[in-house]
């Protein structure tokens, strides 16, 4: 499958940002016959309007997950696959599956692991049901597909550039910074600073005095004006 997937072919012109392009490393795992080769190389694509290059290791175990360091630590994304009609290789998914949730429980961010049924152009000699593929991914809360790797090369390309876009998302949820509110009606009182609060009370209405103004043309006394306020009123 990934020769498939790295093959030159003919295709329409992309116009591609003039900066280095992103880094995005694939495993491949799975049992054999299930229509994986044991490859490695990189291939430069276009997602979404942005350019990335894709690092595919293309594994090849016997019979199930075995020195799994060598890819764990290196994969942004997984893809397990199986044939659909070889029922040894679905099964075999399982331990691939476990391994992976595994080591990614916890990582930030986590790799994203989509589940494969390859050889759908054997439809008349399947052994695993779309239905058990699907159950099989909704287990372990990947991503699930079927396709025909040696003859859809458009399905293979998007089944990378949906890991690509999943590498994405989880690599945005892990880098979102943390959002604080400045709605004050929000903060609680009982946890604000206690304050120490200084005031003075002003005289009363009754205790307020007359002020006596004498003027060199008349000698009547007038009323300063004074300002009445209620008492109790406090200056902080």
């Amino acid at each position: 499958m990934s020769l498939m997937f790295g093959k030159a072919r003919t295709c329409n012109i992309v116009t591609v940002p003039e900066h280095e392009p992103s880094e995005c490393n694939i495993v491949i795992l799975g049992a054999m016959g299930s229509g994986k080769s044991e490859d490695t190389y990189s291939s430069e694509e276009v997602v979404d309007q942005q350019p990335v290059l894709v690092k595919v290791m293309d594994t090849a175990d016997q019979n199930g997950p075995v020195n799994c360091e060598r890819y764990l630590g290196w994969a942004n994304a997984f893809i397990i696959v199986y044939s659909i009609d070889n029922r040894n290789s679905f099964e075999a998914c399982q331990q691939y599956l476990e391994t992976v949730t595994l080591y990614s429980k916890g990582l930030q961010p986590e790799a994203p692991v989509t589940l494969l049924g390859n050889k759908v152009d054997m439809e008349r000699y399947r052994q695993v049901s779309k239905a058990d593929g699907a159950a099989m991914a909704l287990r372990f809360g990947c991503l699930f597909f079927e396709v025909s790797a040696c003859l859809d090369f458009l399905s293979v390309q998007h089944i990378f550039h949906e890991a690509v876009r999943e590498v994405r998302r989880e690599t945005e949820r892990s880098v979102r910074p943390l959002f604080i509110s400045e709605d004050k009606s929000a903060i609680s009182l009982s946890s604000a600073p206690q304050l120490t609060t200084c005031y003075k009370e002003l005289p009363t209405p009754a205790t307020a005095k007359l002020v006596t103004v004498k003027s060199s043309r008349a000698q009547s006394k007038r009323r300063a004006p004074t300002l009445t306020l209620l008492k109790g009123f406090k200056i902080f």
